[in-house]
């Protein structure tokens, strides 16, 4: 997919739909809407990785561990609006034993998905090195997510799926996922031959035993640079949203965001006009070209929070304005007449 015909079809979307993406005629003439993540404050930099979701009263997002500049692994955040945030510790005071020795090169715990399943919480993290695919998806649980109950505690299930340079995926940034059917799925990748899935067991959260097939569910033709899936289920559909091109790299991150749906968990998937995300097909739905302020670049790495009768994206974005520094941006999520997820101000 070029950008010029992916952005061009978000557009489209976005006027024909209920999204804000672009600018109509009269757009001009009256103020611009002021966007929910322009009004968020407080510890909203640096995060990357963004994971998201709602206990009670309180919002939670769980993010990539930066050991140079925050202590503990797996910071946490916390809001009562999703507009103020503030930090609330991390998960582990450093990586697991059994991480460290899997990946002795990995000095942080990375791209953490956070789900409540089985009467539990589900923390999914991932332990690599930049630019292998020697990694390590592992899990932890707890009852709670409120620090302050007594049963709040976080223990580590270890290791649910790994990859080694052997192999033709990369076991980082993952996604669980419960589908209509009860079935418990775990969707993952990065570079390499793209995004994956597996079977999880939905007593433990572990692999399954019996289905231990990988499924592929996107990958791009004339780049590898495809990552971060995370599926959720709308309308008869499931739709799976990715990242594609570069993040990492500040202010020149060239990361977008794009989704595609399917009827099927497994796939395949496909964008708008029915073009396969195997073949490097998706749409647009977050992309720096389609921000007028060019303030944040490579808007990526989503985290889909279903709140009530709610959508909301949760994802980070460089902030050009602030030396390219990762920050936690969260738009909601609108459908369009025909099904498709536009990210709103």
């Amino acid at each position: 997919m070029n950008h010029p015909t992916g952005i061009r079809g978000a557009m489209v979307l976005a006027i024909a739909g209920i999204g804000l993406l672009a600018p109509d005629a009269t757009s001009a003439q009256r103020p611009a809407a002021i966007s929910l993540a322009d009004t968020m404050t407080g510890d909203i930099a640096p995060v990357h990785d963004p994971a998201i979701i709602r206990q009670a009263d309180t919002y939670y997002v769980f993010s990539t561990s930066r050991p140079r500049e925050e202590a503990g692994q797996i910071p946490i955040r916390i809001s009562k609006d999703l507009i103020k945030w503030t930090r609330a510790g991390a998960v582990f005071a450093q990586m697991p034993d059994w991480a460290k020795r899997e990946i002795p090169k990995a000095n942080g715990i990375w791209a953490p998905d956070i789900s409540f399943q089985n009467g539990e919480y589900r923390l999914y993290y991932a332990a690599s090195t930049f630019g292998s695919n020697h990694s390590v998806i592992g899990l932890a649980t707890s009852p709670t997510l409120d620090p302050n109950a007594p049963d709040y505690k976080w223990t580590d299930k270890g290791a649910v799926i790994a990859s080694s340079l052997a192999s033709d995926f990369n076991a980082i940034d993952p996604a669980a996922f419960t589908d209509r059917d009860g079935k418990a799925w775990l969707a993952f990748g990065s570079f390499w031959t793209g995004l994956k899935l597996i079977r999880l067991d939905p007593a433990t959260g572990l692999r399954a035993t019996e289905d231990q097939k990988v499924y592929s569910l996107a990958r791009r033709t004339n780049s590898d640079a495809i990552e971060a899936p995370f599926l959720i289920e709308h309308g008869g559909y499931y739709y799976l949203f990715a990242s594609n091109d570069a993040c990492c790299r500040g202010v020149n991150s060239t990361y977008y965001t794009v989704v595609g749906r399917s009827k099927d968990v497994t796939g395949p998937y496909v964008d708008h006009d029915g073009k396969p995300m195997m073949q490097g097909y998706g749409q647009i739905v977050l992309h720096g070209n389609l921000d007028p302020s060019h303030r944040w670049r490579g808007p990526g790495h989503p985290a889909i929070l279903h709140d009530g009768n709610r959508f909301f994206i949760a994802y980070h974005a460089y902030d050009a304005q602030h030396g390219g520094i990762p920050t936690l941006r969260i738009n909601p999520i609108g459908w369009t007449g025909d099904g498709w997820p536009v990210a709103r101000p």
